[in-house]
């Protein structure tokens, strides 16, 4: 009777513990360090708010920042801005993410990026049936289309780089931007509540950008929204993503 209580107990919980920790070794991801300092990051919508917070964080850790917005006075601020509080000073390209020849001469001029953090994007708050077709369009170009022009103008010179360490394409992205086919009045309530600072996300951004994680949320909110998101990327841990 001993044994026939030993062998149950071997069967229903020693074993399937001995296959955890075998799947938990073979598995385990391995931890990834992709440092800033002297590598070069562009950063779009960088002239204010997350992304001009994203370009302070990268320069005071010692990368060449490059930054690209609309308006070239805004972008003189906040070069200004950089320079007086890391003594670094920035690039700023002035362009539209919608007219592909202006990002791609921008790209161009900055030289091959190692780290893109496509953190442009505008917001209509309102439901779809009372936008405007030019409003829709609007935010096409500039949110989807956009994001294609800097990645088709940056991607061949990323993928011919010589520096051994991996480069790395950043997608910016409110919870509204995670929850198409809702009512777009509560995504604009999704996406403001449990506010962060712009300089707490870039702080948080990059912590996870430099260990190589493949999505980052900041909040309860985009914790709940993100891994539905993400069962075709590659798996860091037992909790990333694809349950």
């Amino acid at each position: 009777m001993a044994d026939a209580y030993f062998f149950l107990f071997f069967l229903f919980f020693l074993l399937p513990l001995l296959l955890l920790v075998v799947l938990y070794f073979l598995v385990k991801p391995r931890p990834v360090k992709i440092p800033l300092k002297n590598r070069h990051v562009f950063i779009t919508g960088g002239s204010s708010g997350i992304g001009l917070a994203l370009a302070h964080r990268a320069a005071a850790e010692g990368a060449r920042v490059s930054i690209l917005a609309r308006s070239l006075g805004k972008l003189e601020e906040a070069r200004n801005a950089i320079r007086l509080a890391t003594g670094i000073e920035v690039a700023v390209f002035a362009a539209d993410v919608r007219d592909f020849e202006a990002v791609k001469r921008a790209v161009d001029e900055a030289g091959p990026i190692d780290l893109l953090l496509l953190n442009h994007g505008v917001f209509v708050a309102l439901e779809l049936e009372k936008m405007e077709l030019s409003e829709i369009k609007f935010t096409m170009d500039v949110n989807l289309m956009g994001t294609l022009n800097l990645i088709k103008a940056a991607l061949p010179a990323m993928k011919n780089r010589k520096d051994p360490l991996p480069a790395s394409i950043a997608l910016v992205s409110s919870q509204a931007g995670q929850k198409t086919g809702e009512n777009l009045t509560h995504q604009k309530h999704c996406s403001s509540h449990c506010c962060m600072t712009a300089a707490k996300v870039a702080s948080k951004s990059f912590g996870w950008l430099k260990s190589g994680k493949l999505y980052v949320f900041l909040q309860y909110g985009g914790n709940c929204a993100s891994p539905k998101h993400c069962r075709f990327s590659p798996q860091r841990s037992f909790f990333d993503g694809p349950f």
